[in-house]
């Protein structure tokens, strides 16, 4: 089943996760080491994280690291972007009338 990316970082713990394997690859036990939660809930967030293919597993013998999908990761940067044009858009706005009560009090 693949779900939803935006579904995936809408949870906190997940975000965490993501930030965590973003910096380097990391095994589910290395991850859960950092919450304060069971393996079995870290377990069940690596799950959904695969199945949006936002995280990948890597064989390294006998264990498992996740990695980070940094082109999954794209597809959340361009939907984002939309939404910075128009806050870059407000803020030069902003800028601009900020500048024009300074100019008026001068």
């Amino acid at each position: 089943m693949r779900r939803d990316i935006f579904q995936a970082i809408a949870d906190p713990t997940r975000r965490a996760i993501i930030a965590l394997i973003a910096v380097h690859a990391m095994t589910p036990n290395a991850i859960a080491e950092h919450f304060d939660t069971t393996r079995q809930a870290i377990s069940k967030h690596l799950k959904i994280l695969t199945e949006c293919e936002l995280v990948k597993q890597a064989y390294q013998g006998r264990e498992i690291f996740y990695q980070l999908e940094i082109d999954k990761m794209k597809e959340i940067d361009k939907w984002l972007e939309q939404f910075r044009k128009i806050w870059e858009s407000r803020f030069d706005q902003l800028d601009q009338l900020l500048a024009t009560i300074k100019k008026q009090k001068k």
